[in-house]
């Protein structure tokens, strides 16, 4: 199968096929080369902050691309806890940034609340599906992506039994949760799969810690879904010469022989085409767009260890990965479903 199914630039599919209804003229981009105001795009972080390795790296990642490329003004304001996300709005806001990113569900109630405050201020969430006109939530199917990494861990267990660290009990955590066991049930449900959540993003120590005790029950793969925490469970498998699979982006450099592989969440294209979109005058406001395989925006990262697999699990996760994306497979994101679902035939 030729299709790769990691996250990849879709800039043409986001505005064509999830946006078709936004509307605005289009405007020349505000670069700073036409004699035009420079575009001014930020961000707030949540409690991971800018350097989680995940989630917020990637939005800030997409902000310095779009200030490369089209020499927008970009910044980033982090948070250290959640009384500080209006506070850190504000900042942007009285700087005069023409589109400013939340980034993360924990901001929700505290964008739409400044959303309703400035309804003539742009803003964007990242993780929740809150939208008014001036206001686009971004959500991903991370269940999709997630299921392909639990065909990756069932075929590489040696041991039948893997294992999911989620950072805090959320919604947004329980669809990696059921997408990875969904993917280990598909392949072998003689597989055991260990859920642990840290109720934390930001400790690598508790990450650490909770990986520690999975590898000493018998659990030889984990994924995690625990934002910074999850380095932890990188240095865990490192320590006791067993497999982790990082999430969100590439984490296979952390630990190039013991990160298996990444569930890619294309956070960083999400946020340079809707900022580039707004720049454009073509601002998607009020619509919650939603994003995954079909559109590129979740798969596996391109350093996953193939050659530390059986034979067969590339061709095996693509085929899963082509009828996800074509609608033929629907990938359980809730405990309720997955305790209903059944494995279909591809």
């Amino acid at each position: 199968m030729s299709r790769k199914w990691f996250a990849k630039a879709a800039a043409v599919a986001l505005c064509v096929g999830l946006l078709a209804g936004c509307g605005g003229a289009k405007q020349p981009s505000q670069d700073g080369g036409t004699g035009t105001k420079k575009f001014k795009v930020g961000m707030v972080t949540d409690l991971g902050g800018l350097h989680d390795q995940s989630f917020n790296q990637s939005a800030w990642a997409g902000l310095q691309k779009l200030q490369q490329d089209f020499g927008y003004e970009v910044k980033a304001v982090e948070s250290k806890r959640q009384e500080d996300y209006d506070t850190n709005f504000q900042v942007l806001v009285d700087a005069g940034y023409d589109l400013i990113w939340a980034i993360g569900s924990l901001m929700t109630n505290a964008v739409v609340d400044k959303a309703k405050e400035l309804p003539d201020q742009k803003f964007a969430i990242i993780d929740s599906d809150a939208h008014a006109p001036n206001l686009v939530g971004v959500t991903f199917r991370e269940e999709e992506g997630s299921f392909l990494m639990g065909i990756i861990a069932a075929k590489a267990t040696k041991t039948k039994k893997v294992g999911f660290i989620g950072g805090m009990d959320i919604e947004v955590i329980h669809r990696f949760e059921a997408g990875f066991k969904a993917g280990v049930k598909a392949t072998d449900p003689s597989v055991e799969v260990v859920t642990v959540y840290s109720g934390t993003f930001t400790d690598s120590s508790k990450g650490k810690s909770d990986a520690l005790a999975m590898y000493n029950q018998g659990v030889d793969v984990i994924f995690h879904a625990s934002g910074n925490t999850g380095t932890g469970v990188i240095e865990a498998a490192k320590e006791v010469n067993k497999y982790a699979i990082g999430v969100d982006q590439d984490q296979n450099y952390l630990a190039p022989d013991h990160v298996i592989s990444s569930m890619i969440k294309d956070v960083k294209g999400a946020v340079y085409d809707i900022s580039k979109m707004t720049a454009d005058g073509n601002f998607p406001g009020d619509q919650a767009i939603v994003l995954g395989l079909k559109e590129g925006r979740v798969g596996y990262a391109e350093t996953t260890l193939w050659n530390k697999l059986p034979e067969g699990t590339k061709e095996l996760v693509d085929k899963w990965a082509q009828a996800i994306a074509e609608g033929k497979v629907t990938v359980p994101k809730t405990r309720e479903q997955l305790e209903e679902w059944e494995v279909p035939q591809i």
